[in-house]
This record gives C-alpha cells, structure tokens and sequence, in this order.
C-alpha cells in the first residue's frame, strides 16, 4: 500500500477537514485529496517547464468539475456522460480563479491548469466551499512559483450567528451567504448574497471567514514541512532591456501624466491620447529603423507601466479622477423606461459611458429553467441573462457567444435581485440584459436596469436595488490611498480592487471583491462600504425619480395567470387519460395549463393574454372537480340511449342513467320517441347510490304535473 501524508483542520464542531497527498495522480506536478465527510474532491495542479514564446501574462486555467458517479447517479442526455461545465462549475471556477490568479509572479508565463474534481460527495457538505483550499493545496505540495497558500470558506449567518462552511441544511435558513477567499495576511476575494443586511454585519462576517481561513493556511504550511517543502523550480520567462526600460520611462512618463491630468471624461478620447504618447516614442527613436527591427512588445510593455504609475500618481497627488471626477463622485445618470413595445418589461439606465438595455419576459410554469446538475436538482423561476457583445466597447470582432464573465456578471445581477422577487408571484421570470457601451461597471447598470425592467414589468418587487462598483488606489510607499466611486474601466484594469456591492435603502443585497494588492486593512474596506453605500443611495434615488412604484397592472400583451387548488385526488380527472383532457381544455380556451402537486392539493396554474379565456377554462376545469350534489339540477348532454332509459352526463366525465319511467310524468315507449343523442336537457339528481356511486336523474320532476294524460 502506498502511504499519503495527511494534515487534519479540526472545525471545531465535530467536523474535520482532511487534505491527503501522495496517493493519487503522482505524475501531476501537485494533487491532493480534500476530503470532508463524504465530499472528496482531487486537486491537481500541472506547469509547463518553458513559457511559449512572446507570451507576456499568467495563462492560468482553473476548472471545476464535478463527477456524476460522485453522488451515485447517471448523467442525463443520450450521451450518459459528462459534458460542457455547467453554470455552476463555472461559477466555482472562477471563484477559485480569482483567488489564485493575483499570487503567481508577474514574471512568471508558463501554461498552468488547475483542475478540482468533485469525486466522491455527500447531500450535506458544500463542495464549493473546499475548491479553494484544494487548489491552494495542490499547488503548495508542488515546485511551481506560488505566493500562497490560500484557501477559501463560505460564512453564513443562521439564526443570527455566523457559522464557517454551514451544511446544506443550515443553509435553508441564512440570511447572508458569503465565500470568502484570501491569504494568511489578506483577504482576496468575496463573493455572495444577503438579505439587506448593514455594511457592519457584511465587514464582520468577512473577518470571521478569515480567521477561519488562516487556520486553513497554517494547515497547509505544516503539510508542505511533513512533506519537506520541494525546491521552486528555476525560470526565466522574461527577456528585458534595462536601458530601453529607462528610455520608455524618461521620455514618456511626464507626457502621460499630462494626458491623465487632462481630466478627458470621453474613454476613446483619452485612450486615443495615452496611444499617441507611444507612437511619438517610436517615431522619435525608430524613424530610420525597418518596423520589423524595433522591439514593439517591449516598449508596449514598458509604456503600459509608465502608464500605469502616471495614471495612480495623478489620482493620489491630485485627488482628481482621469475623468475630472472627485474621487466619491457618480457619473451622470439618465434611464428611461417603457421603451420597446415588444417584451412585458424594458429599461435603459445609462451612467457614463455604460449603457444597458433591459428587458423582462413574463411565462408560466412551462418557462421553468430544469436544473439537473450533480448535486442539485431542482427549478429556477428567475432567470437573468447577461450579454456583453463586442461593439460595447467598439471592438471589431465577432461575437462568440456567452463566455465565463457573462456568466459571472449575470449570476452577480440575479442574487442581487432575486431576494426581491415576492413569494406569491406566479410568473417565471427571465431578466436580459445587453451591454450596449460599456466603460466599467457594467454588471451594476444591469442591476439598476433590471429593477425599472420588473417594475415596469408590473413585478411588485420588494424594494428598488442599485449597485456600485467601487475602486482603489494605494501608494505602495506610504500610507495613502483613494477609494474610488462608480470606476471606469481603466480604474479597474489599473486600480487595486473591484468591490461591487448592491442593495435597497435598507441594506445590502450582494457583493462580490477582488483585490490585486497585499496589504488591504480593513479600515480601508469599511470607508469603501460606508462611500459605496453613499453612491449606491444616490443611483436609488435616480431609480426612483425615474419610475416612483412599479407599474399597476401588467402589460396588456402580458400573460394573466390564475392559480386555483382542487383535490389532490381529482389531478387525474383534469390531466385525463394520456393528457386528453387537459389538451381539448386549452385547445378550446386558448389558454396554457399547468398543474402541480401540492401536499393535500393540485394547484392549477390557468394563463393566457385575456380575462374571457381564462374564465372559460375556469369554468371547465371547476366543473370537472365538481362533486355530484342531491337535488341539485343540471343542465346535461344525452350521451347514449338504451332500451331502458339514456345516459345524460351531467359533469365533464360523469354521467348519470335518467330511466325512461323518469323521463316524463306520461307513459314513454321508447326513449328515442322523446331523446336525441347530443340533446342538452336539465335534469334533477334524485339519487346516488351509497355502494356504486352511480347516479340516478329524473327530468320529469322538472316538468308540470299536469302533463300527464293518463290521469
């Protein structure tokens, strides 16, 4: 038997977590089992040796997967096997991604693939919770360049107490869901929803994640000593010219200072501008030199960094934004709703240069979104879909459909909105949001924009939701930094965090931070909370001023669904044998029915665009349900004629024998001197029978007396 080397977390609670190395998948670079009750996930971790040619960033992948066989169940599809990620793997991905991404070297360029693999699961455990730490983990035990260890935790609250890495269970009561990703120093990402909770619950549920989190950190450090830590590889993935570096940097660094304290509000403009800077560089120093011979990776690079510091140093010794903001200060709003005849809701809410075009989709139960991932298997009645096409930022290239951001953003946007939903809402609900310009923040505008879409929509949402997304710029030699409201996208893309948080005026909603800097205090995290919830109160108000309550009724082309319970026992009785009946029903009505089992009672869902069809199919489907009463009188439908009498259905799939001697007071010889097949005649149901349940009619109860001649 081959021994592994096991390190155990104790939770405290009774529960454990064991990472496991040096039992499976050796030839990987790094692999580790993270196992905790009968979740097991393999984590393995592979470098190339040399970095491909001209290769200048981190080409790092991270994929999650999760094994069907894990949980003991067959995949779906006629291929009975694993196929593109789902939804959820990619979140997870990412989630892992994000945490690891910002601790490799810069200088360092070679392909690396992390791959989790959910192999073995129980219905209790939170796989999603552990990713982190096995990637973390398998790194650790290998030689590849890595500033870690990190690890990951998710942190709930239940019943008013903040509990680490809650079971499934636990988690049906939390009103704050957070995972939490970071190093033993600093915290590197969060991610999660909450039910309006304060900037004060949110900052002490991240400090409770991390103290967790460096027990996880240490438990990795003692692994790697039982091991005996191997030699980092040796690497060379960076060919540099000091001189040139000095040159760039001489000859550019005041010329792009100037462009950023232009203060130019328009993105093409001033991007337009920083590209010039280089371009008088190469033509200043290469006019005589073929294009093939001047090193143009090189000074794109050094520039990017001359850039990058000219950019920073304006905002901090300034105080003024690349774009002439103050540092708290919100670009111009402007929404408008009610804008495209064709969907049941639609916005646009445009800040800056970032625009979305909103739109909701009302549809009935048959719209549901059928969730059969490994460990989830259930029905999403609120969907957002997030699209962010190439021409948003006016790039000349085709659109490939929706990457892993999209995906990101617009599971961001749902959990922002989807609390917001009221739980006696009938209507599946789809949320689209395109990207028409984008300059940072997008996934924001689609939160503002999808709260005018529902509300227009007629969706009576809960409270209005607006989101930010918050930036940072810190000064690595001393202690000064700037929070920045509502980025652009370069403050992103040069700035030191992106902290996205959303809510109503009462609280937060979700949030989701990445931070690219070692070192983040949490007194710098609250001032960006209490600045974020200063701009996001702000944008509510634009929300507000713009659409004051939701609409009072839905759009006339909108569906109208009623929902009535019958017996649980009359289900088969509206569906009918192989769906007969309820077909003929909505063939006849022009409405769609859908039908759910509900305890002790079936809910009939009855939709259509006008109140007419929906009241005849009521009226059907009640006479279906009906119970046969004594005496009553009805109005029914001679069904077959018999030498005794004829069979006259008084409720759809009921019938009843009106004998002949009940058929009128004077004597009948045959029943078809007096009936017709299809004949609609009332009746009086004088009898049913206690053993058979068979029914009994007279019609001439109904007649006058005096009708009978014999007499």
């Amino acid at each position: 038997m081959i021994k592994s080397i096991e390190k155990v977390i104790d939770l405290g609670d009774g529960r454990s977590i064991v990472i496991e190395t040096g039992k499976l998948a050796k030839q990987a670079d790094g692999s580790v089992i993270v196992r905790m009750g009968n979740t097991y996930l393999l984590a393995t971790v592979v470098s190339a040796q040399e970095a491909k040619p001209g290769t200048d960033f981190m080409p790092l992948s991270v994929e999650y997967r999760e094994k069907f066989s894990a949980i003991g169940r067959f995949p779906g599809g006629f291929q009975k096997r694993e196929s593109r990620p789902s939804d959820y793997e990619i979140l997870v991905s990412r989630l892992v991604d994000r945490a690891l991404r910002p601790l490799f070297p810069e200088d360092y360029h070679a392909d690396t693939f992390v791959n989790v693999s959910l192999i073995s699961a129980d219905k209790e455990s939170t796989p999603d919770a552990l990713a982190g730490l096995a990637a973390s983990a398998a790194l650790a035990v290998s030689d590849i360049p890595f500033n870690g260890p990190i690890s990951e935790v998710r942190v709930a609250r239940i019943d008013g107490q903040l509990v680490v890495n809650p079971t499934v269970s636990q988690m049906q009561k939390a009103d704050l869901d957070i995972i939490v990703g970071a190093s033993y120093d600093n915290i590197m990402m969060v991610e999660g929803e909450m039910d309006e909770v304060s900037e004060a619950e949110l900052l002490e549920a991240m400090k409770v994640a991390h103290d967790a989190i460096k027990v996880q950190c240490k438990a990795q450090m003692e692994l790697v000593e039982m091991l005996g830590k191997k030699p980092t590889r040796e690497y060379n993935h960076e060919e540099n010219d000091e001189e040139l570096r000095e040159k760039v940097w001489k000859e550019t660094y005041d010329k792009a200072y100037a462009v950023a304290k232009k203060a130019n509000p328009n993105k093409l403009e001033r991007l337009n501008d920083f590209s010039q800077v280089v371009k008088d560089f190469i033509e200043a120093n290469y006019a005589d030199v073929e294009e093939s011979e001047i090193p143009m990776d090189l000074i794109k690079k050094y520039y990017h960094d001359v850039e990058k510091e000219a950019v920073r140093r304006f905002m901090l010794d300034e105080n003024v934004r690349i774009d002439g903001r103050k540092m708290d200060e919100i670009r111009p709003i402007w929404c408008e709703v009610d804008c495209l005849p064709g969907p049941h809701g639609a916005s646009i809410f445009t800040r800056g240069e970032t625009q979305s075009l909103t739109t909701v989709t009302l549809g009935t139960k048959m719209d549901e979104k059928i969730v059969d991932d490994v460990l989830n298997r259930s029905i999403d009645r609120f969907l957002l879909h997030y699209n962010f096409p190439p021409f948003s930022t006016g790039e000349a290239r085709p659109y490939r459909g929706v990457g892993r951001r999209e995906i990101g953003h617009g599971n961001l946007a749902m959990r922002a909105l989807k609390g917001m939903i009221p739980a006696d809402n009938p209507y599946v609900i789809r949320v689209m949001s395109d990207i028409l310009e984008s300059n940072g923040s997008s996934s924001m505008a689609t939160v503002c924009a999808g709260t005018l879409a529902l509300m227009d929509a007629g969706i009576k949402i809960k409270a209005p939701v607006s989101g930010i997304a918050m930036g940072l710029i810190t000064d690595t030699k001393s202690d000064k930094y700037v929070v920045l409201s509502d980025i652009l996208g370069d403050e992103d893309h040069l700035g030191d965090m992106d902290f996205k948080v959303t809510g109503t005026q009462k609280g937060i909603t979700a949030t989701q931070m990445d931070i690219k800097v070692a070192g983040l205090s949490y007194e710098i995290l609250e001032k960006a909370l209490e600045q974020a919830k200063a701009g996001r109160l702000h944008i509510l108000e634009k929300l507000i001023e713009t659409m004051p309550e939701t609409r009072a009724d839905y759009k006339p082309h909108a569906p109208r669904i009623v929902s009535i319970k019958i017996p649980k026992e009359m289900i088969g009785a509206v569906i009918g044998p192989g769906g007969k009946i309820i077909q003929e029903i909505q063939a006849s009505t022009g409405t769609i029915l859908t039908i759910t089992e509900e305890g002790m009672f079936g809910q009939v869902d009855i939709a259509a665009d006008n109140k007419e069809a929906i009241d005849k199919a009521l009226d059907r489907i009640n006479a279906i349900v009906a119970i046969p009463e004594m005496g009553k009188v009805y109005k029914g439908k001679v069904k077959s004629i018999v030498p005794f009498g004829a069979f006259v259905e008084i409720l759809p799939g009921k019938d009843g024998l009106l004998h002949i001697s009940e058929i009128d007071w004077k004597r009948i010889e045959k029943t078809e001197d007096v009936l017709k097949e299809g004949e609609e005649i009332e009746v009086k149901l004088i009898e049913i029978d206690s053993r058979s349940g068979k029914l009994k009619l007279s019609r001439k109860v109904l007649l006058p007396r005096e009708n009978d001649k014999s007499k």
